[in-house]
């Protein structure tokens, strides 16, 4: 695995045991990556409680059984792995409520977390898999951008973060930053020079937050592209 050796999908799928770390990894990425199981099952057509629900009997069952025991990196990045898993957690789950209907079953418990992500009427006419990649991509994007204005307020410059921060992910032309220049005091190409430099950085950190889920490089080539393409183009 070279140098991706260290990475928490690289420790999930060196792990076939019961290993503890290897479970606080598995748990952390699933966590993390909360917003684009939810969307994927929304999609399916459970309703907000019933597909929270749903979501937490998925880590349940994906922490406790060891799913990822079975796991092959050369296979794919832990998005494809978690899409698959999934995928046959809600079969099993739809046969299960089959059987309930003729009796037996037992409830879920309720997951208390986020607002269950809708998108609107557009998004509404994605598919799952379609869902669960835009929510995957912007899951990546605002963790990228969360530490990228975390690192910007250690450096003293929150201030110029917040002001620029709807250029960093979006892009700018030159023109608009004629505004953030008179707020801030600054020559617009100041302003230009900053955006650059704080795009650059962000790209670095996407880079860096999809590696944690990939076991080569290859694949991380492969997840980057993914991620243009369900963020049309940006980033």
């Amino acid at each position: 695995m070279g140098s991706f050796a260290t990475t928490r999908w690289s420790l999930v799928v060196a792990s076939c045991g019961d290993s503890a770390d290897a479970r606080a990894a598995l748990d952390a990425l699933c966590s993390a990556y909360r917003a684009p199981i939810l969307a994927f099952v929304r999609r399916h057509g459970h309703a907000k409680q019933e597909a929270e629900d749903l979501v937490q009997a998925f880590f349940l069952a994906l922490i406790e059984h060891r799913y990822q025991a079975a796991a092959d990196p050369a296979r794919g990045p832990f998005r494809t792995f978690l899409l698959l898993a999934l995928k046959r957690f809600l079969s099993k789950a739809a046969a299960r409520e089959h059987a309930v209907k003729r009796g037996g079953g037992r409830d879920f418990v309720a997951y208390d977390g986020d607002e269950a992500p809708t998108g609107g009427a557009a998004a509404a006419a994605e598919s799952p898999e379609a869902a669960f990649d835009r929510y995957w991509a912007l899951t990546v994007l605002n963790r990228a951008l969360a530490r990228l204005e975390h690192e910007a307020g250690q450096a003293g410059k929150a201030e110029l973060f917040e002001r620029l921060r709807v250029h960093v992910a979006d892009g700018a032309e030159a023109h608009d930053y004629d505004a953030d220049a008179r707020a801030l005091g600054v020559a617009p190409n100041t302003v230009a020079v900053a955006v650059y430099r704080l795009r650059k950085r962000l790209r670095e950190i996407v880079r860096e937050e999809l590696a944690d889920t990939v076991s080569d490089a290859k694949h991380l080539d492969d997840e980057l592209g993914s991620l243009r393409a369900a963020l049309g183009g940006a980033v």
